[in-house]
């Protein structure tokens, strides 16, 4: 019988990455709930289990210490309360774009329009556009992407969490939005070609470029395509919501109200960075 506390004290002992101990340990509960179904509680408490071999963890201690993403290795992250799939063909999801989805779901709470066309452009695990079909009753929900790879994760995910999501395949810099809809969101590619250097080697390594990068020198490319492809494949009174990079709030808020959105506002997250940016197309949204 295997002490589990002194399991996992010998877990966190083996990984080598330079993470604070607090980081480090959260990564070993994971594992030791996906493995062997223990509780934080349980490990606390020094459980006695049964564990003939413990190089059944070499394998995550390995994948671990090159900095592969726990997300990647367990396959799967929680979002709004919600367990998605994810691979490296998909960003992981982030917790700062739950509060996308809180402030979309309180801004359509107070909205006129019971029955809202959303559209999620770049969708990859689909996080955004299933939180937003589940928490908005009578929503119709379409989600696009340029990978392939991605709609498939996407389409996994929709299934296994029963949400209603239509998803298809459509380069949005290259192609054009066909349908009309009450609202548009977008987590674009937004990270500078300049910004490489200052990224986190499990990222870097890990993630797809094609959904972290935007192409060639102009990281803007996207919040300039998406707003302009957006003013026609939006309703009257339709909002285009999206998630930003911290250092182009401003910038994204000029694109918006140079292509005529009304009301164009950039909140900030709880760390106050610039996180959303929306704008509509009417002259008096309703909050």
């Amino acid at each position: 019988m295997t002490n589990s506390k002194e399991l996992f004290n010998d877990l966190v002992r083996q990984v080598t990455l330079k993470e604070d101990k607090g980081e480090i340990q959260s990564i070993v509960y994971l594992i030791l709930e996906k493995e062997l179904g223990l509780t934080k509680i349980n490990i606390l408490a020094g459980e006695y289990i049964n564990l003939p071999d413990r190089s059944i963890f070499n394998r995550y201690l390995n994948r671990i210490n090159n900095h592969e993403p726990i997300q990647y290795i367990l396959g799967e992250e929680i979002f709004y309360g919600r367990k998605f799939k994810v691979n490296p063909s998909v960003l992981i999801p982030r917790p700062e774009t739950e509060l996308l989805i809180d402030t979309i779901k309180s801004f359509t709470l107070q909205s006129q329009n019971k029955s809202l066309r959303i559209l999620d452009i770049g969708t990859g695990s689909g996080c955004i556009a299933i939180s937003l079909a589940l928490e908005i009753g009578d929503s119709v929900v379409t989600a696009i992407d340029v990978s392939e790879e991605a709609l498939v994760c996407a389409r996994q995910n929709a299934a296994s969490l029963k949400a209603d999501v239509n998803f298809f395949k459509l380069d949005i810099l290259n192609e054009e939005i066909k349908s009309q809809y009450d609202l548009i969101v977008s987590n674009p590619p937004y990270i500078s070609v300049q910004e490489k250097s200052r990224m986190n080697k499990n990222v870097l390594d890990y993630e797809p470029h094609l959904a972290l990068f935007a192409p060639g020198t102009d990281p803007l490319v996207f919040y300039q395509t998406i707003a302009l492809k957006s003013k026609k494949a939006l309703a009257g009174g339709g909002s285009l919501w999206f998630e930003l990079n911290e250092h182009f709030g401003e910038d994204v808020k000029v694109i918006l109200e140079e292509q005529d959105y009304r009301k164009v506002q950039i909140l900030k997250d709880l760390d106050n960075k610039d996180r959303i940016a929306v704008g509509h197309r009417t002259t008096d949204p309703v909050y």
